[in-house]
C-alpha cells in the first residue's frame, strides 16, 4: 500500500542545442573548398587564345607551352575560330609569366623540321609537339595572339642593325639566307615582302654586332649565289661567296675601292642589291654625258654594260644597243641602215667633278674632239665570248666640219669594226700583189730556164767530149782530141759571143730581171722597215696626246 501511496516526481526537461557538432565537419570542408578555390584563383595564371593555321599535333591537357625550354601553361581546349579558317588555342599559363604578355610577344609551334638551314624540333619526335613563347618587351598588355609559322630567325633584343634589301632582278632569296662579308656570315634575310605597284622584291635582313658597324652610307651589297660564272668582253670570270652560298643563296657587301668609308648607319636603311661588283662600283658614278654612235656593221656581241674605252682606259659603258625610232623598221632592211647605240661617258672615271658641271666640261671637250678626228670603233674583247666593247680614238687625218645628232644627242664618227678593217687591209694586199709584173717576170724565168736547159745539154757534150779525150790517151790520140774539144769550146764561144742571138737573149733575159728588180725595191724596203705594213695600214700619223681644253670653241 505504502508504495502504491508515494507521489509522482516531476521529471526534469532539459532544453536540447539547435545544431549539432556534427555540422562543424561540412562547415570546415566548405571553408577550405573555398579557400582553395581563392587560392587557385588568386595563384592561377592569365588565359590566353593563340590563332594557329592548323591544330596538327596539339592535344588538350598534354600540349605544353615553353619559353626557354620551361614549362609555363599548357593547352585547355582547341576550337575552329569563327570563319572556319585556322583554329584558336586556349591556352592557361603561369602566375609569373603575366607581365610578360606584351603586344609584340611571340608563339610558335615546335615540331621535326629539316630544311637548308639544318635540322630543328627532333626532341619533339618523343615529347611531342609544344608550343614556344617568346616574351615581349612593349608596354601594351594583350592575351589574344596570331601564331607565327616559324621561329623568329633574330630575337627581338639581339644586337645588330635591321636593314631593307631591295632587287628587281631575277634572284631571289628565302628567309635565313646568309649575309656574307669577307666569308664570314654576318647577318641573314629575316623577311619577304612584294611590292606589286613597283614590281620590286623587299627583304628585311638583320646584320648582328659587331659587324653592324660597318654598314655606311656608302656601302654595297652584290649577289654571290652559288657558282657564277660571267662571260664578258673582259673574259671569263668565276665567284662564289663560301660554301653555305654554294648550295643556297646569299649577298656581300663592302664599300667600293677608291671610295670614302662614308657615315655609319645606325638605323634601318635602305639599300640596293646589284649583280656584281662590278655593277654595284659602277653606281659611285652619279653622272654622265650621253653620245650616240651609228653602226653599220653587226652588233652581235655588244651587250648592255659593256664598257667604252679610251686608248684601254674604261670612261663609259653601253647604255641601249638600239635606240629605234618609230620610223626606223620601216628602214632597218635598207642596205646602209645604221644601227644607232647609246652610251654614256661618266666624268668622275676620269678625274672630272662628278655633277653637271663635269658633264657639261665633258661634252665640250667631246664635241671639239670629234671636229678634231675623234673615232669609235667596235673592238672584240674576248675571242672565245666574241663580246665587243666601244674603242674612242683619235684620227686628226679624218676630222669633221659639223657634229651630227640623233634625237638630241651628239653622234661621234665609226670606223669599220676590227673584221671590216682587216678585210680592207687584205684587200688592199691583194691589189698591190697584183699590180707587181709578175707575168714578165715568169716569161723571163722560163726563158732563163729554156737557156740553162740548152747551156747544160752543151755542158754534157762538153763533158762527153773530155771523156773521149781520156779515154784516147791509151790510143795515142791525145792531140787530136785536144783539138777537137778546143774545136767544140770555140763553137760554144761563138754561140754565147757578143751579137750571138744566145748573147741578145740572155742579155734581155737579165735586163727583164734587172727591171723587175727596181720594180720590187721599195715594196722590200717597206717590208724591212715595217714587216706588218703588208697587214695593218702603216699611216703617217701618230696617236696623239687628249687636248687641254681651253674654253674656246672651234
Amino acid at each position: 500500500m505504502s508504495k502504491n501511496n508515494e507521489q509522482p516526481v516531476d521529471a526534469k526537461v532539459t532544453a536540447v542545442k539547435s545544431i549539432s557538432a556534427i555540422w562543424l565537419v561540412p562547415l570546415v570542408a566548405i571553408f577550405i573548398g573555398l579557400w582553395m578555390v581563392y587560392y587557385e584563383w588568386s595563384t592561377q595564371g592569365p588565359l590566353i587564345t593563340i590563332e594557329f593555321a592548323t591544330a596538327k599535333g596539339m592535344q588538350v591537357g598534354k600540349t605544353k607551352i615553353k619559353a626557354r625550354n620551361v614549362d609555363i601553361g599548357e593547352v585547355t581546349g582547341i576550337a575552329l575560330n569563327q570563319d572556319s579558317e585556322g583554329v584558336l588555342v586556349t591556352a592557361r599559363l603561369s602566375k609569373s609569366v603575366e607581365g610578360l604578355l606584351r603586344e609584340d610577344s611571340q608563339f610558335w609551334l615546335v615540331s621535326p623540321k629539316i630544311s637548308h638551314a639544318g635540322i630543328s624540333g627532333l626532341d619533339t619526335l618523343i615529347s611531342g609537339v609544344y608550343i614556344e613563347m617568346l616574351p615581349g618587351s612593349a608596354e601594351q598588355e594583350q592575351y589574344e595572339f596570331v601564331a607565327m609559322d616559324d621561329a623568329p630567325l633574330t630575337p627581338p633584343g639581339t644586337p645588330g642593325l635591321h636593314i631593307t634589301l631591295n632587287s628587281n632582278d631575277q634572284f631571289a632569296y628565302s628567309k635565313g639566307d646568309p649575309i656574307i662579308y669577307k666569308g664570314l656570315t654576318v647577318g641573314q634575310f629575316e623577311d619577304i615582302y612584294f611590292n606589286f605597284d613597283e614590281r620590286i622584291v623587299y627583304y628585311n635582313a638583320f646584320i648582328k654586332a659587331p659587324y653592324h658597324q660597318l654598314i655606311t652610307t656608302n656601302t654595297r651589297f652584290w649577289d654571290v649565289s652559288g657558282l657564277q660564272i660571267d662571260l664578258n668582253a673582259e673574259g671569263i670570270s668565276v665567284r662564289t661567296g663560301n660554301i653555305e652560298t654554294m648550295l643556297t643563296n646569299g649577298v656581300t657587301f663592302d664599300v667600293p675601292k677608291g671610295m670614302p668609308l662614308g657615315e655609319q648607319v645606325t638605323e634601318r636603311d635602305y639599300f640596293d642589291i646589284y649583280a656584281n661588283y662590278k655593277a654595284a662600283d659602277d653606281q659611285r658614278y652619279k653622272h654622265s654625258a650621253n653620245f650616240v654612235v651609228q653602226v653599220s656593221d653587226t652588233i652581235r656581241g655588244l651587250n648592255i654594260g659593256a664598257p667604252v674605252e679610251y686608248r684601254g682606259v674604261q670612261i663609259g659603258q653601253v647604255l641601249q644597243t638600239n635606240m629605234l625610232v618609230n620610223d626606223a623598221p620601216s628602214q632597218i632592211v635598207k642596205h646602209d641602215f645604221e644601227i644607232p647605240i647609246l652610251i654614256s661617258l661618266q666624268p668622275g672615271r676620269v678625274g672630272l667633278p662628278d655633277d653637271e658641271s663635269g658633264v657639261t666640261l665633258m661634252t665640250e671637250q667631246n664635241k671639239l674632239w670629234i671636229k678634231d678626228g675623234l673615232k669609235a670603233t667596235l673592238k672584240t674583247g674576248n675571242l672565245l665570248t666574241g663580246s665587243l666593247f666601244i674603242e674612242l680614238q683619235h684620227y686628226d687625218d679624218q676630222p669633221v666640219g659639223e657634229i651630227s645628232t640623233f634625237e638630241g644627242y651628239p653622234v661621234i664618227p665609226v670606223l669599220g669594226n676590227e673584221f671590216s678593217q682587216l678585210t680592207a687591209k687584205a684587200e688592199n694586199f691583194m691589189n698591190k700583189l697584183n699590180s707587181l709584173p709578175l707575168n714578165d717576170v715568169a716569161n723571163n724565168s722560163n726563158a732563163l730556164l729554156l737557156e740553162l736547159t740548152q747551156t747544160a745539154k752543151e755542158l754534157q757534150s762538153v763533158s762527153q767530149h773530155l771523156q773521149g779525150v781520156l779515154s784516147s790517151v791509151e790510143n795515142e790520140k791525145v792531140s787530136q782530141q785536144i783539138v777537137q774539144t778546143l774545136n767544140d769550146f770555140s763553137m760554144l764561144a761563138k754561140d754565147f759571143s757578143a751579137g750571138s742571138k744566145s748573147h741578145q737573149e740572155l742579155q734581155e733575159m737579165m735586163s727583164a730581171l734587172t727591171k723587175a728588180m727596181h720594180e720590187l725595191k721599195p715594196l722590200l724596203n717597206q717590208m724591212h722597215k715595217q714587216p706588218n705594213s703588208l697587214i695593218f695600214n702603216p699611216g703617217k700619223a701618230e696617236a696623239l696626246e687628249p687636248k687641254k681644253y681651253n674654253g674656246v670653241k672651234q
